[in-house]
């Protein structure tokens, strides 16, 4: 029995000391290993948030230069789209494009697409408020896999081929960085400040809707205040599938930033941003009241004065005057259904 015992502990030993075939690179999160995230149409899946050696192959795969196709919608063509891709003039001049207008570029989270209620909801909402230049950025090729480590990879790869599209279609058009408004979702809020730290010149407005809290924490990519010269985050599931802390120049908590009046998942709550942001951008409202902290935004614990306006069309950066702002956290209430905005 005995030498039975010292028999199984030297296999034991052996095999742990042989290499694995798919090492561990490094933990994605400081949480459990296997986490539910919610992809871009709202379904949990159970993902493994370390990240492999197989991870990192997978994203060596994608090409964001080749793959991401980027779909133009005007007022003139306010339902279907007109395809652009990086470097190719001849199709670009077949487009509705007019580097005069502002343009936005929307960018869907994890496996998600073109047809996700994300673009359904803000394409028209954008084009109803102004004429604009809508371009959906389609990034499937990098989302849409079931494998998050990998999705969480490729968003820096799309951010930063993002970046190259849009100065590309600057140089060649005479478009200017400060004419820009990016939104994005999820993992695509993210990528939004990404872009903005890639692009040469200074985005004038970045949008994060519940960027995504499962492999960011300790992410070095995360969206940052400095990424363009007014940053704005709107938090509707923090602390579950969106982000907690304070991010952009400024974070609005409605409701307390994490149950959204309507929902009864955080699958709801995870979607609500993108829709306050719709209506925000139509009829206006939702003014929030200014708080010390985002712990006080949470908990709607807020006294500093001052009221700002969330969403909308333009940059707050004259009346917000950041620097002078010791914080930019605001706190407000919505209804439960449309319209949301209560003043």
């Amino acid at each position: 029995m005995a030498t039975a015992a010292v028999l199984l502990t030297v296999v034991l030993a052996v095999v742990s000391a042989l290499p694995t075939q798919d090492p561990v690179i490094r933990k994605l999160d400081p949480g459990p290993r296997y986490q539910h995230v919610a992809d871009g149409e709202g379904t949990l899946h159970l993902v493994d948030m370390w990240q492999k050696a197989s991870d990192i192959s997978e994203s060596a795969r994608y090409n964001a230069d080749s793959q991401n196709i980027y779909h133009l919608f005007t007022r003139l063509n306010p339902t279907v789209s007109q395809p652009m891709l990086l470097g190719n003039t001849g199709l670009l001049g077949l487009t509705n494009y007019d580097p005069r207008r502002r343009t936005i570029v929307l960018i869907h989270g994890w496996n998600s697409g073109t047809h996700s209620p994300f673009n359904t909801v803000l394409v028209p909402a954008f084009l109803s408020a102004e004429d604009l230049n809508v371009i959906m950025v389609d990034w499937t090729a990098g989302s849409n896999t079931i494998n998050y480590a990998a999705a969480v990879e490729n968003t820096r790869i799309a951010g930063e081929g993002i970046a190259r599209f849009i100065d590309w279609l600057n140089g060649v058009t005479g478009a200017v960085a400060t004419h820009y408004h990016i939104v994005g979702h999820s993992l695509g809020a993210h990528m939004a400040g990404i872009i903005g730290r890639n692009v040469n010149g200074n985005i004038a407005y970045l949008t994060a809707l519940e960027p995504a809290l499962p492999g960011f924490i300790t992410n070095d990519h995360k969206f940052r205040a400095n990424d363009g010269a007014y940053t704005e985050v709107i938090h509707t599931n923090a602390g579950l599938l969106g982000y907690v802390s304070d991010l952009g120049h400024v974070d609005f908590y409605p409701n307390g930033g994490t149950d959204m009046p309507g929902c009864d998942s955080a699958e709801c709550d995870h979607a609500r941003s993108y829709y306050y942001l719709g209506e925000s951008l139509i009829s206006g409202g939702f003014t929030g009241r200014r708080c010390a902290t985002y712990v006080g935004a949470m908990t709607g614990n807020c006294v500093l004065w001052g009221n700002l306006n969330m969403g909308g069309l333009v940059p707050k950066t004259g009346r917000v005057q950041i620097k002078k702002l010791s914080s930019g956290i605001f706190y407000l209430e919505t209804n439960a259904a449309p319209p949301f905005s209560r003043g």
